[in-house]
């Protein structure tokens, strides 16, 4: 059992960490990086890196999603961003971007109106027929709230993996429109009537990981995006030690494989790395990929203009994401995932970091990699 800290007379914590506080811990054996995969496979979708993108439209618009696909990853749109709801997303994303320069405050003010306009089925269509068109897997996000209306759509338009995702999810979404004929969402249900692999998330602890399981996702979202533009635990006091909850819902997928006699749910890690340092403890703690977001604002190809936020900062009345200037890393995406890397900051190539810690602890797969030692700092 974790270990609980008295904070109070008659109240107590659980201690956790984040990844600052572990170490990799090397072992007696080295090999060439040439004999290291890092390939991850989803379903029947085999990736060269163990990567999805942070569904928001800073980062991914239909170019950078085939720009990823191109490069290894999964580029992942939000089917409830700019794209689908604007004709003309890249001259709106410029004016959000105009105004961050003046006031980043107002710039969320832009996004929320932005977001005001219904999504409108032909443009998330066409949208998603682009990175079909160029080849790369379909990757799309819903929230919860609106995943049952937006799917058929989405299923339309050709999308192979689908992503239900908020910043807390639950088995069953609870709403509390009496208006809403449908009832809440049951993910099980919701899950069970399509025929493509579905990735839910966020969770932040054993019991809510191991209860997505149980609804037939593929894979579960450990965290929130959290990253410097992100208010989620100023605005609501939650937080995500994101070292500890992988560890947690790596033990509920471990229990889950026993329980079910083999079904094998993966773990993606989101938010709370910095560095390619960062990506590599992650899977060191148990994620089977990471969902990368800031770390790709700063591109020549980021539709955001070097500017970050998350889908919630656009939030009608309570948006938990401000939106910050990224510092530029590289270039483009491909220096900033496979390198190469013109410092020494953990700040781009990043994957060919990740196969190196690999391949310097002595493990070929990122599978075997998840039972490295890890030390802590304090």
């Amino acid at each position: 059992m974790r270990e609980q800290v008295e904070i109070g007379r008659g109240r107590s914590a659980q201690r956790s960490y984040v990844f600052d506080d572990l170490d990799i811990v090397p072992s007696r054996r080295t090999r060439s990086s040439s004999a290291v995969s890092t390939a991850w496979q989803l379903d029947a979708y085999r990736f060269e890196l163990p990567l999805l993108t942070h569904p928001t439209d800073a980062v991914v618009s239909p170019v950078t999603a085939a720009r990823v696909g191109e490069l290894g990853g999964l580029g992942v749109l939000n089917a409830e961003g700019l794209w689908a709801r604007h004709a003309e997303a890249e001259k709106a994303l410029a004016e959000v971007a105009a105004r961050a320069v003046v006031d980043p405050a107002d710039a969320v003010a832009e996004l929320q109106r932005l977001h005001a306009a219904p999504v409108q089925p032909a443009l998330l269509t066409e949208a998603l027929e682009r990175v079909r068109a160029a080849g790369a897997t379909v990757a799309a996000r819903v929230s919860p709230q609106h995943a049952r209306e937006l799917t058929p759509t989405l299923l339309a338009a050709g999308v192979e993996v689908l992503i239900v995702q908020g910043t807390i999810i639950s088995a069953e979404h609870v709403s509390g429109d009496t208006a809403e004929a449908e009832g809440p969402l049951d993910l099980e249900d919701f899950i069970d009537g399509l025929d493509i692999p579905v990735v839910a998330g966020g969770v932040g602890d054993y019991r809510t990981a191991m209860h997505l399981m149980r609804t037939g996702a593929a894979g579960v979202i450990v965290g929130y995006g959290q990253a410097a533009s992100t208010s989620t635990d100023a605005v609501l006091g939650i937080g995500v030690p994101m070292a500890t909850a992988l560890a947690d819902a790596a033990a509920a997928r471990r229990d889950y494989l026993d329980e079910t006699g083999g079904r094998y749910v993966h773990v993606v890690a989101d938010g709370g790395m910095d560095t390619s340092g960062d990506i590599a403890k992650a899977i060191a703690c148990g994620a089977d990929a990471v969902m990368l977001g800031e770390q790709l604002a700063a591109v020549d190809e980021a539709p955001g203009g070097g500017w970050y936020w998350t889908a919630s900062a656009a939030h009608p009345s309570l948006p938990r994401s401000g939106i910050t200037r990224v510092p530029t890393a590289a270039p483009d995406l491909g220096a900033v995932l496979t390198g190469p890397a013109r410092s020494g900051a953990g700040t781009a190539n990043l994957f060919g970091a990740l196969r190196r810690a690999m391949a310097k602890t002595g493990y070929s797969d990122l599978k075997e990699f998840q039972r490295v030692g890890l030390s802590v700092r304090r």
